[in-house]
């Protein structure tokens, strides 16, 4: 009946894209940069059923969206709204740090622990001699690693971004269900990637995968929990005009 609702508020509206940020730990960047990952794997958090029927787009006041969830009888129980839809951008979060400024220019260098080339940020009114430098100011007085420390991936802003994605596909799966092309898709690397079998390579991005966890959620979200997933492919882009 939500189904219904939504018909007969005639046609599906054209969602906007969205930007959004996404962390990922050094390892995951480095596979980034090299073009070994086009895909990852993210909790879905709360109860699912295993009966849940998934791929839904619901009628809200606010307008249509996409979820996932369980349904009965046309009307909705439990909405487990997409983490991103494709076409959306997706800026990495990455372990950083701000280790040089320079305020006559108002110019603020990133790097990054993942390595590879730096960012210059270009803040108003460089090369003059104003005072107003609010922005410049503000960013380096909170951001700037006077003792060289680095900062974590999830209190990057999105103006040291260097790493943009546009997403191509997304949906749910359990996390066992992932294919030995998708391992490789994940980003996973093995010695010898010539002699693995499957099995062999699923042991390799399981020990990875658990790695992630913290040990007192293994037993919900552990590899042998194959708790279900939200499957988030991507590719590199560029940086939007105007973000």
């Amino acid at each position: 009946m939500m189904q219904n609702t939504g018909q007969r508020h005639g046609e599906r509206q054209v969602r906007q894209m969205a930007i959004k940020p996404i962390l990922f730990n050094t390892e995951m960047v480095r596979a980034i940069l090299d073009g070994r990952k086009g895909a990852t794997r993210r909790i879905v958090k709360g109860y699912i059923p295993d009966d849940a029927v998934w791929g839904y787009t619901a009628f809200t006041p606010k307008g249509y969206i996409s979820c996932r969830g369980t349904f009965a009888d046309g009307y909705g129980g439990i909405f487990f709204k997409l983490p991103c839809e494709p076409g959306d951008i997706l800026y990495v979060r990455e372990t950083w740090q701000c280790w040089r400024a320079h305020r006559y220019e108002a110019t603020a260098d990133i790097r990054f622990r993942a390595g590879g080339d730096d960012v210059r940020l270009q803040f108003a009114n460089g090369n003059t001699d104003s005072i107003d430098r609010l922005d410049y100011d503000t960013f380096v007085h909170k951001w700037f690693s006077h003792n060289g420390e680095w900062k974590p991936s999830l209190f990057m802003p999105k103006v040291a971004a260097r790493i943009w994605l546009k997403v191509t596909d997304v949906r749910v799966e359990r996390l066992q269900d992932i294919t030995s092309e998708q391992i490789s898709r994940e980003g996973v690397e093995v010695e010898y990637p010539h002699v693995l079998n499957g099995e062999e390579k699923r042991y390799a991005f399981s020990t990875l995968w658990n790695s992630t966890i913290k040990k007192s959620d293994l037993d919900r979200y552990g590899w042998n929990a194959s708790p279900w997933v939200w499957v988030i492919e991507f590719e590199r882009c560029e940086k939007p005009e105007g973000v």
